[in-house]
Protein backbone atom coordinates (compact mmCIF):
# COMPACT_ATOMS: atom_id res chain seq x y z
CA UNK A 1 0.00 0.00 0.00
CA UNK A 2 2.92 2.67 0.54
CA UNK A 3 4.03 1.97 -3.17
CA UNK A 4 0.68 2.23 -4.28
CA UNK A 5 0.62 6.07 -2.14
CA UNK A 6 4.09 7.20 -3.99
CA UNK A 7 2.48 6.06 -7.30
CA UNK A 8 -1.01 7.93 -6.50
CA UNK A 9 1.34 10.74 -5.66
CA UNK A 10 2.80 11.09 -9.44
CA UNK A 11 -0.41 12.54 -10.19
CA UNK A 12 -0.12 15.77 -8.06
CA UNK A 13 -0.28 17.66 -11.04
CA UNK A 14 -2.22 16.29 -13.39
CA UNK A 15 -5.47 14.46 -12.11
CA UNK A 16 -7.62 17.55 -11.59
CA UNK A 17 -10.87 17.11 -10.90
CA UNK A 18 -10.18 13.55 -10.61
CA UNK A 19 -8.68 12.28 -7.02
CA UNK A 20 -4.87 10.98 -7.24
CA UNK A 21 -4.85 7.00 -7.29
CA UNK A 22 -2.43 4.53 -6.98
CA UNK A 23 -2.63 0.67 -7.42
CA UNK A 24 -0.76 -2.49 -7.22
CA UNK A 25 -0.85 -5.78 -7.77
CA UNK A 26 0.87 -8.76 -5.83
CA UNK A 27 1.11 -12.35 -5.57
CA UNK A 28 2.56 -12.66 -1.73
CA UNK A 29 5.70 -10.49 -2.27
CA UNK A 30 5.94 -10.64 -5.76
CA UNK A 31 4.56 -7.80 -7.68
CA UNK A 32 2.94 -8.36 -10.96
CA UNK A 33 1.28 -5.03 -11.93
CA UNK A 34 1.37 -0.68 -10.99
CA UNK A 35 -0.45 1.97 -12.18
CA UNK A 36 -1.61 5.47 -11.41
CA UNK A 37 -3.94 7.78 -12.19
CA UNK A 38 -2.77 10.18 -14.86
CA UNK A 39 -5.73 12.80 -16.39
CA UNK A 40 -9.63 12.67 -15.98
CA UNK A 41 -10.75 11.17 -18.66
CA UNK A 42 -7.64 8.21 -19.01
CA UNK A 43 -7.62 5.09 -17.41
CA UNK A 44 -7.63 4.25 -13.75
CA UNK A 45 -4.83 3.39 -11.79
CA UNK A 46 -6.86 -0.13 -11.52
CA UNK A 47 -7.22 -0.37 -15.09
CA UNK A 48 -3.59 0.13 -15.78
CA UNK A 49 -1.98 -2.25 -13.22
CA UNK A 50 -4.22 -5.13 -14.42
CA UNK A 51 -3.04 -4.44 -17.56
CA UNK A 52 0.34 -4.56 -16.80
CA UNK A 53 -0.34 -7.70 -14.82
CA UNK A 54 -2.21 -9.66 -17.59
CA UNK A 55 -2.93 -13.33 -16.76
CA UNK A 56 -0.80 -12.77 -13.74
CA UNK A 57 -3.96 -10.67 -11.99
CA UNK A 58 -6.16 -13.81 -11.39
CA UNK A 59 -6.18 -14.55 -8.10
CA UNK A 60 -3.79 -11.79 -6.78
CA UNK A 61 -4.41 -9.34 -4.26
CA UNK A 62 -5.35 -5.59 -5.08
CA UNK A 63 -3.94 -2.75 -2.96
CA UNK A 64 -5.64 0.57 -3.94
CA UNK A 65 -5.49 3.92 -2.39
CA UNK A 66 -9.17 4.86 -3.18
CA UNK A 67 -12.23 2.69 -3.21
CA UNK A 68 -12.53 1.05 -6.74
CA UNK A 69 -15.15 3.12 -8.56
CA UNK A 70 -18.86 1.11 -9.39
CA UNK A 71 -20.15 3.99 -11.89
CA UNK A 72 -19.64 4.97 -15.94
CA UNK A 73 -18.69 8.08 -15.88
CA UNK A 74 -15.93 9.18 -18.03
CA UNK A 75 -14.29 5.77 -17.88
CA UNK A 76 -15.98 2.34 -17.19
CA UNK A 77 -16.64 1.20 -13.57
CA UNK A 78 -12.87 -0.34 -12.19
CA UNK A 79 -15.01 -2.65 -9.80
CA UNK A 80 -16.24 -4.73 -13.06
CA UNK A 81 -12.59 -4.48 -14.44
CA UNK A 82 -11.21 -6.07 -11.29
CA UNK A 83 -14.50 -8.94 -11.21
CA UNK A 84 -13.38 -9.79 -14.38
CA UNK A 85 -9.66 -10.07 -14.10
CA UNK A 86 -10.52 -12.62 -11.61
CA UNK A 87 -8.56 -11.14 -8.49
CA UNK A 88 -8.89 -12.71 -5.16
CA UNK A 89 -8.15 -9.89 -2.85
CA UNK A 90 -9.03 -6.12 -2.87
CA UNK A 91 -7.52 -4.16 -0.47
CA UNK A 92 -8.11 -0.26 -0.35
CA UNK A 93 -6.54 2.83 1.76
CA UNK A 94 -10.03 4.29 2.19
CA UNK A 95 -13.69 4.45 0.57
CA UNK A 96 -14.41 6.82 -1.95
CA UNK A 97 -15.65 10.12 0.05
CA UNK A 98 -17.72 10.36 -3.67
CA UNK A 99 -21.08 9.63 -2.99
CA UNK A 100 -21.69 8.31 -5.91
CA UNK A 101 -19.56 5.32 -4.92
CA UNK A 102 -19.08 5.57 -1.28
CA UNK A 103 -19.04 1.62 -0.10
CA UNK A 104 -20.87 0.77 -3.25
CA UNK A 105 -17.83 -0.37 -4.97
CA UNK A 106 -16.46 -2.80 -2.17
CA UNK A 107 -20.56 -4.43 -1.74
CA UNK A 108 -20.38 -4.64 -5.10
CA UNK A 109 -16.52 -6.54 -5.05
CA UNK A 110 -17.88 -8.68 -1.86
CA UNK A 111 -21.17 -9.74 -4.14
CA UNK A 112 -19.16 -11.02 -6.54
CA UNK A 113 -16.70 -13.38 -4.05
CA UNK A 114 -14.00 -11.14 -3.66
CA UNK A 115 -12.35 -10.93 -0.50
CA UNK A 116 -12.00 -7.10 0.54
CA UNK A 117 -10.15 -4.89 3.15
CA UNK A 118 -10.52 -1.41 3.87
CA UNK A 119 -8.41 1.37 5.99
CA UNK A 120 -4.79 0.54 5.81
CA UNK A 121 -2.68 3.12 5.40
CA UNK A 122 -5.83 5.15 5.51
CA UNK A 123 -4.27 8.84 6.78
CA UNK A 124 -1.66 8.61 4.29
CA UNK A 125 -3.47 7.96 1.94
CA UNK A 126 -6.00 10.27 3.22
CA UNK A 127 -3.74 13.13 2.34
CA UNK A 128 -3.58 12.74 -1.61
CA UNK A 129 -6.90 14.04 -1.89
CA UNK A 130 -7.93 16.32 1.09
CA UNK A 131 -9.44 18.99 -1.57
CA UNK A 132 -11.39 16.05 -3.52
CA UNK A 133 -12.94 14.60 -0.31
CA UNK A 134 -13.88 18.37 0.80
CA UNK A 135 -15.89 19.12 -2.05
CA UNK A 136 -17.50 15.55 -2.25
CA UNK A 137 -18.39 16.51 1.27
CA UNK A 138 -19.32 19.70 1.33
CA UNK A 139 -19.39 20.95 -2.81
CA UNK A 140 -16.90 23.77 -2.09
CA UNK A 141 -12.89 23.33 -2.64
CA UNK A 142 -10.47 23.20 -0.08
CA UNK A 143 -8.63 26.84 0.78
CA UNK A 144 -4.85 27.27 0.66
CA UNK A 145 -3.51 30.73 1.57
CA UNK A 146 -0.03 30.96 0.80
CA UNK A 147 2.42 33.91 2.06
CA UNK A 148 5.76 35.01 2.30
CA UNK A 149 6.55 36.30 5.59
CA UNK A 150 9.34 38.08 7.42
CA UNK A 151 10.33 36.79 11.13
CA UNK A 152 8.09 39.14 12.31
CA UNK A 153 4.91 38.73 9.86
CA UNK A 154 5.62 40.92 7.80
CA UNK A 155 4.86 40.27 3.63
CA UNK A 156 5.78 44.11 2.49
CA UNK A 157 7.77 47.13 3.65
CA UNK A 158 5.15 50.39 4.24
CA UNK A 159 5.66 51.50 0.87
CA UNK A 160 4.38 48.12 -0.77
CA UNK A 161 8.14 46.95 -1.23
CA UNK A 162 8.27 43.10 -1.16
CA UNK A 163 10.58 41.66 -4.54
CA UNK A 164 11.58 39.39 -3.00
CA UNK A 165 11.86 38.52 1.24
CA UNK A 166 11.76 34.64 0.40
CA UNK A 167 15.10 33.31 -1.43
CA UNK A 168 14.87 31.49 -4.94
CA UNK A 169 14.39 28.17 -3.31
CA UNK A 170 10.79 29.13 -1.61
CA UNK A 171 9.83 30.99 -5.41
CA UNK A 172 10.79 27.57 -6.84
CA UNK A 173 8.63 25.55 -4.22
CA UNK A 174 5.91 27.95 -4.64
CA UNK A 175 5.74 26.88 -8.41
CA UNK A 176 4.97 23.27 -7.31
CA UNK A 177 2.65 24.36 -4.95
CA UNK A 178 0.81 26.07 -7.98
CA UNK A 179 0.43 23.24 -10.20
CA UNK A 180 -0.70 21.08 -7.55
CA UNK A 181 -4.30 23.39 -7.03
CA UNK A 182 -7.03 23.29 -8.90
CA UNK A 183 -6.80 27.06 -9.15
CA UNK A 184 -5.02 30.30 -7.95
CA UNK A 185 -6.82 32.88 -6.81
CA UNK A 186 -5.48 36.49 -6.44
CA UNK A 187 -7.23 40.17 -5.60
CA UNK A 188 -7.40 42.95 -7.95
CA UNK A 189 -4.91 45.19 -5.31
CA UNK A 190 -2.38 42.23 -6.45
CA UNK A 191 -2.88 42.19 -9.82
CA UNK A 192 -2.94 46.57 -9.95
CA UNK A 193 0.51 46.47 -7.29
CA UNK A 194 2.22 43.73 -8.90
CA UNK A 195 0.67 42.55 -12.22
CA UNK A 196 1.90 38.97 -11.87
CA UNK A 197 1.18 36.24 -14.29
CA UNK A 198 0.48 33.21 -11.30
CA UNK A 199 1.20 30.42 -13.47
CA UNK A 200 3.75 27.96 -13.40
CA UNK A 201 6.72 28.86 -15.18
CA UNK A 202 9.14 25.57 -14.14
CA UNK A 203 9.50 23.84 -17.25
CA UNK A 204 10.12 20.71 -15.22
CA UNK A 205 6.78 20.83 -14.08
CA UNK A 206 4.83 18.26 -16.17
CA UNK A 207 0.78 19.15 -15.38
CA UNK A 208 0.44 17.10 -18.84
CA UNK A 209 -1.24 19.61 -20.61
CA UNK A 210 -3.63 20.70 -17.71
CA UNK A 211 -4.18 24.71 -17.85
CA UNK A 212 -4.49 26.16 -14.47
CA UNK A 213 -7.01 28.45 -13.85
CA UNK A 214 -6.16 31.72 -12.40
CA UNK A 215 -8.89 33.93 -10.67
CA UNK A 216 -9.34 37.26 -9.81
CA UNK A 217 -12.03 39.00 -7.24
CA UNK A 218 -12.57 42.41 -8.68
CA UNK A 219 -15.95 43.34 -7.00
CA UNK A 220 -15.60 46.90 -8.99
CA UNK A 221 -14.57 45.32 -12.05
CA UNK A 222 -11.08 47.60 -12.22
CA UNK A 223 -8.86 45.19 -14.00
CA UNK A 224 -7.49 46.12 -17.14
CA UNK A 225 -7.96 43.69 -20.06
CA UNK A 226 -4.18 44.86 -20.67
CA UNK A 227 -2.69 43.08 -17.40
CA UNK A 228 -0.25 40.52 -18.13
CA UNK A 229 -2.14 37.70 -16.41
CA UNK A 230 -4.46 37.57 -19.63
CA UNK A 231 -1.14 36.90 -21.80
CA UNK A 232 0.57 34.17 -19.83
CA UNK A 233 -1.34 31.30 -20.85
CA UNK A 234 -4.21 29.28 -19.09
CA UNK A 235 -7.94 30.34 -18.57
CA UNK A 236 -8.36 33.10 -16.16
CA UNK A 237 -11.63 33.89 -14.58
CA UNK A 238 -12.44 37.76 -13.03
CA UNK A 239 -15.19 37.62 -10.20
CA UNK A 240 -17.19 40.64 -9.62
CA UNK A 241 -19.88 42.38 -8.25
CA UNK A 242 -20.46 44.51 -11.31
CA UNK A 243 -23.09 43.89 -13.76
CA UNK A 244 -22.47 46.83 -16.63
CA UNK A 245 -22.62 44.91 -19.89
CA UNK A 246 -20.26 47.70 -21.22
CA UNK A 247 -17.47 47.22 -18.23
CA UNK A 248 -17.65 43.35 -19.10
CA UNK A 249 -17.94 43.50 -22.16
CA UNK A 250 -14.09 44.28 -23.50
CA UNK A 251 -13.17 41.56 -21.25
CA UNK A 252 -14.54 39.02 -22.84
CA UNK A 253 -11.82 38.38 -25.01
CA UNK A 254 -8.70 37.78 -22.72
CA UNK A 255 -11.16 36.33 -19.59
CA UNK A 256 -14.31 34.79 -18.52
CA UNK A 257 -16.27 37.14 -15.93
CA UNK A 258 -18.34 36.15 -13.45
CA UNK A 259 -20.82 38.16 -11.43
CA UNK A 260 -21.42 37.39 -7.96
CA UNK A 261 -23.31 39.17 -5.20
CA UNK A 262 -22.33 41.30 -3.27
CA UNK A 263 -21.60 41.01 0.57
CA UNK A 264 -22.33 43.53 3.23
CA UNK A 265 -19.68 45.52 2.58
CA UNK A 266 -19.74 45.85 -1.13
CA UNK A 267 -17.47 43.09 -1.70
CA UNK A 268 -17.85 39.73 -3.73
CA UNK A 269 -18.95 37.27 -1.57
CA UNK A 270 -16.75 34.90 -1.29
CA UNK A 271 -18.70 32.20 0.42
CA UNK A 272 -20.71 32.23 -3.28
CA UNK A 273 -17.08 32.33 -4.99
CA UNK A 274 -16.38 29.11 -3.48
CA UNK A 275 -19.77 27.72 -4.40
CA UNK A 276 -18.96 28.73 -8.18
CA UNK A 277 -15.46 26.98 -7.92
CA UNK A 278 -16.92 24.11 -6.27
CA UNK A 279 -19.70 23.71 -9.30
CA UNK A 280 -16.70 24.65 -11.49
CA UNK A 281 -15.19 20.93 -10.04
CA UNK A 282 -12.04 22.62 -8.21
CA UNK A 283 -10.79 20.66 -5.50
CA UNK A 284 -7.66 22.67 -4.11
CA UNK A 285 -7.46 26.53 -4.40
CA UNK A 286 -4.81 28.61 -3.80
CA UNK A 287 -4.92 31.78 -2.40
CA UNK A 288 -2.23 33.93 -2.98
CA UNK A 289 -3.25 38.29 -2.46
CA UNK A 290 -2.92 41.04 0.13
CA UNK A 291 -3.96 41.25 3.72
CA UNK A 292 -7.27 42.49 2.71
CA UNK A 293 -8.37 39.42 0.65
CA UNK A 294 -6.53 37.12 3.03
CA UNK A 295 -7.64 38.24 5.95
CA UNK A 296 -11.41 38.42 4.34
CA UNK A 297 -11.12 34.20 3.61
CA UNK A 298 -9.50 33.76 7.30
CA UNK A 299 -12.38 35.95 8.81
CA UNK A 300 -15.28 34.26 6.89
CA UNK A 301 -13.45 30.94 8.63
CA UNK A 302 -13.02 29.78 4.79
CA UNK A 303 -9.26 29.04 5.15
CA UNK A 304 -8.35 25.04 5.62
CA UNK A 305 -4.41 25.58 5.44
CA UNK A 306 -1.88 27.83 5.74
CA UNK A 307 1.40 27.87 3.69
CA UNK A 308 4.30 30.58 5.53
CA UNK A 309 7.35 30.85 3.64
CA UNK A 310 9.05 32.49 6.93
CA UNK A 311 12.31 34.51 5.11
CA UNK A 312 15.23 34.77 8.37
CA UNK A 313 14.69 38.64 8.57
CA UNK A 314 13.20 41.51 10.20
CA UNK A 315 11.25 44.51 8.09
CA UNK A 316 9.69 46.87 11.51
CA UNK A 317 6.43 47.29 12.68
CA UNK A 318 6.10 50.01 9.73
CA UNK A 319 5.70 47.00 7.13
CA UNK A 320 2.79 45.65 5.59
CA UNK A 321 0.85 42.65 8.03
CA UNK A 322 0.19 39.28 6.82
CA UNK A 323 -3.61 39.55 7.67
CA UNK A 324 -6.03 42.60 7.94
CA UNK A 325 -8.62 41.55 10.73
CA UNK A 326 -10.80 43.20 13.08
CA UNK A 327 -9.12 43.88 16.72
CA UNK A 328 -9.73 41.34 19.11
CA UNK A 329 -10.45 41.91 22.66
CA UNK A 330 -10.16 38.30 24.21
CA UNK A 331 -7.89 35.81 23.32
CA UNK A 332 -10.52 32.94 22.56
CA UNK A 333 -11.75 34.77 19.88
CA UNK A 334 -8.34 34.21 17.88
CA UNK A 335 -8.65 32.20 14.83
CA UNK A 336 -6.59 29.04 15.90
CA UNK A 337 -4.45 26.88 13.96
CA UNK A 338 -1.92 23.50 14.39
CA UNK A 339 1.55 22.86 13.05
CA UNK A 340 1.13 20.29 10.37
CA UNK A 341 4.63 19.98 9.14
CA UNK A 342 7.71 22.63 8.95
CA UNK A 343 10.81 22.12 6.33
CA UNK A 344 13.67 24.17 5.45
CA UNK A 345 13.58 25.82 1.95
CA UNK A 346 16.67 27.44 0.81
CA UNK A 347 17.40 29.59 4.11
CA UNK A 348 13.71 29.93 4.71
CA UNK A 349 11.56 28.15 6.66
CA UNK A 350 8.14 26.59 5.22
CA UNK A 351 5.29 25.87 7.44
CA UNK A 352 2.35 24.62 7.03
CA UNK A 353 -0.65 24.94 9.04
CA UNK A 354 -4.03 23.44 9.24
CA UNK A 355 -7.24 24.59 10.54
CA UNK A 356 -7.75 23.89 14.18
CA UNK A 357 -11.56 22.42 14.34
Amino acid sequence: MRRAIELAWLGRYTTHPNPRVGCVIAHGERVVGEGWHRRAGEAHAEVLALEQAGEAARGASVYVTLEPHCFTGRTPPCTQALIRAGVARVVCAMLDPNPKVHGRGIEELRAAGIQTEVGVLEEEARALNLGFAKRMRTGLPRLIVKLGASLDGRTALANGASRWITSEAARADVQRLRASASAVLTGIGTIIADDPQLNVRDERIDMAGRALLRVVVDSRLRINASARIFSSGGPVLVATGANDPASIEPLRAVAEVVTLPLDESGRVDLQQLMVELGRRECNDVLVEAGPRLAGRFLALDLCDELVVYFAPRVLGSDARPMFDLPALQKLEDSLQFRVQGAELIGPDLKVTFLRRD
